[in-house]
């Protein structure tokens, strides 16, 4: 059975509460939908997200990619081919990083779905559910901490980096208490010496970080390796880590404690999977990040944490944020549990419009 058709769908998801970052402020998750079709007109689904701030990626550059290039490289190919197929398409261009793993999750799916498997289990894993931690993002914290917690989160993700930061945790924790978990990121926002300042206060205040996430310039491996070896709080990579080179590269360099593991960073589930052996190798924690992507994207990346498993709680809240969906089916999210659809594949199909 080959692969008949690669389609492409433009998809905007409005949030119900905006999105604030040191580096963006969003409203919505711009996407790009791939759909890979065979000849039996079965069809996986795979998700490009638009952010422009972290992996320069643009719904018009991923359509391009896939329309132009990848699209028609898999085309008329064995639809079980898989390894082949995601072959070509991790060799075919240099970054595009989203449209690659947009592709690589649609073929991924494809494959689970022709053989009437769960992602999950396709790829080896039985779990069903997963953890998740819950931004809050820049702004006022305390409230949207209360209703978090109320509503069964048990680990928040704290936006920094936008001033005052040192007085925003104490103020937080004081809130939550101290049997809730807080982990900080400050996406780009600090500079090594501001890094140290901060993250020495929270230590000398006690306020118990679970960690700091890429609290410098991705391009500032010094800078990061200076701040790891300067303060007791696990520093997580997150930005500084797209593929498997930049990956070796902080560990050369012991610059990260942990590394945040994206699809749409390092090109789809394949090249995911060799981050997560090579940092396991190296006994560097791991988790499995979301960009602002929907049901598609998370549900993939659920998949791989139910499969391969992370040594601390992932960051796959992305879809939670929705206030509607252009999908039908996927991952649901119940307290701070994403559940994975008994069903093949991805366990969703894009909503008829």
């Amino acid at each position: 059975m080959t692969i008949k058709e690669v389609r492409t769908h433009r998809v905007s998801a409005p949030f119900h509460t905006p999105f604030v970052t040191a580096l963006r402020r969003a409203t919505a998750a711009e996407s790009l939908i791939v759909e890979v079709v065979d000849g039996d007109g079965c069809s996986g689904y795979g998700e490009a997200p638009q952010v422009w701030q972290v992996t320069g990626g643009s719904v018009a550059g991923a359509e391009a990619c896939v329309q132009q290039l990848l699209g028609p490289l898999i085309t008329g190919r064995d639809a079980d081919d898989l390894t082949g197929n995601t072959r070509l398409v991790q060799r075919a261009a240099q970054r595009n990083e989203g449209a690659k793993a947009a592709v690589d999750v649609a073929l991924h799916d494809l494959a689970a779905r022709r053989l009437g498997l769960p992602l999950v289990r396709f790829l080896g894993g039985t779990a069903t559910s997963v953890p998740t931690d819950v931004t809050l993002s820049a702004g006022s914290l305390v409230d949207a901490a209360h209703a978090r917690v109320a509503e069964g989160f048990h680990v928040l993700k704290v936006k920094v980096g936008v001033g005052g930061d040192l007085a925003r945790v104490r103020e937080l924790r004081e809130a939550v208490g101290p049997d809730v978990v807080l982990r900080l990121d400050a996406n780009q926002g600090w500079t090594p010496r501001e890094a140290v300042t901060v993250i020495r206060g929270i230590e000398d205040a006690g306020l118990d970080v679970e960690l700091v996430e890429q609290p410098v310039s991705r391009h500032d491996l010094d800078g990061l390796a200076w701040v790891s070896d300067r303060v007791g709080v696990p520093i997580l990579a997150d930005e500084a880590v797209f593929g498997v080179r930049d990956l070796v590269e902080v560990i050369r360099r012991r610059a990260a404690d942990l590394v945040n593991v994206k699809l749409a960073k390092c090109g789809g589930i394949g090249p995911a999977r060799t981050l997560l052996d090579l940092a396991a190798a190296h006994d560097m924690g791991t988790l499995v990040g979301s960009m602002m992507e929907t049901q598609v994207g998370v549900g993939a990346a659920a998949s791989l944490v139910a499969a391969y498993g992370t040594t601390a709680v992932s960051d796959l809240d992305a879809a939670w944020w929705l206030s509607s969906s252009p999908v039908q089916g996927g991952p649901v999210y119940e307290r701070d549990r994403v559940h994975l659809p008994d069903a093949p594949g991805l366990g969703l199909s894009l909503e008829q419009r």
